[in-house]
């Protein structure tokens, strides 16, 4: 999924303060490769990673603006 010289930049939401149950989001991929990588804050070295199509990932975010 990565380039050799390309690095997710993971974040977490600044809502989400609560020490533990959150997802992180690698936002950078999504121009560059056209998917929106997200992980488990617990799980960092696991490796699982879910990538959303940036479209599927827009319209979450759209909906969960409403």
């Amino acid at each position: 999924m990565t380039k050799a010289t390309e690095s997710p930049h993971w974040f977490t939401s600044s809502y989400s303060s609560n020490g533990g149950d959150c997802v992180e989001v690698a936002a950078n991929f999504a121009v560059s490769h056209g998917v929106v990588p997200v992980r488990d804050s617990k799980r960092r070295d696991d490796g699982r990673v879910v990538a959303f199509p940036t479209t599927a990932w827009a319209a979450f975010i759209t909906a969960l603006k409403r």
